[in-house]
């Protein structure tokens, strides 16, 4: 029988089945374990950090960022809910003042009947230490007696609206692109700035409404998910379709033809034109999870500057991997596969609205297609087709690390008739092939599932990579 108790934090923070694991009971306990956690590290009164609380537009989020507010105000500590639905990356926002901690209750991508709690901290999500800490805490806590609390409001988005307005000026982008651009809010939460930020005539919008089911699918922005929004695009003869999920910091895009671009796609795009018009510098961090097209412009770039060299670095998936990185040192851009891109600049945080703004800024400059656009990328950099597809395991790999290892010596020398020229076990086994191509083979760690990714210059390639893996690991 499942332990509906259990308390684990995942890639993003804690994450559950609404009334089963995700309830007012372990709502509070978490927050306790926070509050505890907080006391211990701040001992200091004046030294004990203020909080904000923000939530999407699922099921009863609002209620349940209210008693998380209840415990942390019982606890002695000053905090603020935001006044309505909020985008993440409006919480990450206001955290990257000092002495601010924010926590958003939202499940991002997942289906309607999941919710969730994000943890925030210095402009991003909170990093790894801050999380295992925490865990620690959440396990002993004992949620204190509720109080007469009154929360106190504020509006959090008109701070992440002039965050976003202070970037792009948003009307002369669209005057510049030949035709309208459509956005699919996916009824997430982007569309709580639609009338500041996309209330245009050029702007076509769908899926704008509240709807706690999400019409029926995931608000996930990958492919399969994205019928509508290619639909869309096709009829009203758009330049470009852009995509948020759930919680708005994740981004995806067709071009104007309905062709659905890649993250191993759209990284590219912009990294280019970051290097070319900003003229960045610094290294890049992607996640393990993603392409080769950014390691060619990087390789590329080094060989024509001889000023000074960008570095690539490969970390973990989640982006607080690379956020962390984005802090510590000097990072020119960061992506991770599932949708989350930064660049120096802005916030260490991934944000979907602000992607979609580049990308509409590097359309209008461009002058010519979205699919010209990528076009010249592979001219420049290869063609690049990427895929991913999940599995059922036998049971959940609870050590990614000791399941690399012992996968890595199940392997031959030659995979497809290419030899292998590395691996890596950052998170995962990752292979690298002839010609840059690659497979990684990256179990949940929570559940009997295996993620197997990979990229060659066919589709073909692609799905015969995926397909090799699949057997050697025995996954169905």
């Amino acid at each position: 029988m499942a332990d509906h108790n259990n308390i684990s934090f995942g890639t993003d923070g804690f994450r559950g089945v609404i009334s089963e694991n995700f309830t007012y009971a372990n709502v509070r306990k978490i927050t306790q374990g926070l509050s505890d956690f907080i006391a211990y590290k701040y001992m200091r009164i004046s030294d004990k950090p203020s909080i904000v609380v923000g939530y999407d537009r699922r099921f009863m989020s609002e209620k349940f960022a209210i008693s998380v507010a209840e415990v942390l105000a019982a606890n002695g500590l000053s905090v603020t809910v935001s006044d309505s639905v909020v985008p993440t990356p409006a919480i990450s926002h206001m955290t990257y003042k000092k002495h601010v901690i924010g926590i958003m209750i939202t499940a991002s991508h997942n289906k309607h009947f999941y919710n969730g709690i994000k943890f925030k901290e210095a402009g991003r999500s909170a990093p790894p230490s801050f999380t295992a800490e925490l865990e620690s805490y959440v396990s002993k806590a004992s949620p204190s007696a509720e109080v007469d609390f009154k929360p106190q409001f504020k509006s959090f988005n008109k701070k992440y609206v002039a965050y976003l307005k202070s970037k792009f000026k948003i009307e002369d982008i669209l005057k510049k692109i030949k035709g309208p651009v459509v956005v699919d809010f996916m009824h997430g939460t982007g569309a709580e700035v639609l009338s500041d930020i996309f209330n245009s005539k050029r702007v076509i919008t769908i899926n704008s409404e509240k709807d706690p089911l999400f019409g029926g699918i995931a608000p996930e922005p990958i492919e399969k998910n994205m019928a509508e929004l290619i639909k869309t695009v096709k009829a009203k003869k758009a330049a470009l379709g852009i995509a948020f999920d759930g919680d708005s910091d994740r981004f995806a895009m067709v071009d104007e033809k309905g062709n659905y671009l890649s993250p191993c796609q759209i990284a590219p795009i912009l990294l280019d034109y970051l290097l070319e018009k900003n003229k960045l510098k610094g290294k890049v961090v992607q996640a393990v999870s993603m392409g080769y097209l950014t390691k060619r412009i990087v390789n590329q770039f080094n060989e024509k500057s001889s000023a000074h060299k960008l570095l690539l670095e490969e970390v973990p998936v989640g982006f607080k991997y690379i956020a962390e990185k984005m802090i510590s040192e000097d990072v020119a851009f960061g992506v991770e596969e599932s949708g989350g891109y930064s660049w120096k600049g802005n916030i260490p945080e991934r944000d979907g609205i602000l992607t979609g703004l580049l990308m509409m800024q590097i359309l209008a400059d461009s002058k010519k297609k979205m699919s010209e656009v990528y076009q010249d990328i592979e001219k420049k950099y290869g063609k690049s087709y990427f895929l991913r597809s999940d599995f059922k395991i036998q049971k959940a790999v609870t050590n990614k690390h000791s399941f690399a290892v012992k996968l890595r010596k199940k392997f031959p020398k030659v995979i497809l008739s290419q030899k292998i020229k590395k691996t890596l076990t950052i998170d995962g086994l990752k292979i690298m092939l002839a010609n840059d191509n690659w497979v990684l083979m990256r179990p949940s760690g929570t559940e009997p599932l295996l993620r197997i990714y990979a990229e060659t210059g066919s589709f073909k390639d692609t799905k015969k990579l995926i397909e090799f893996a699949a057997k050697m690991v025995n996954a169905k």
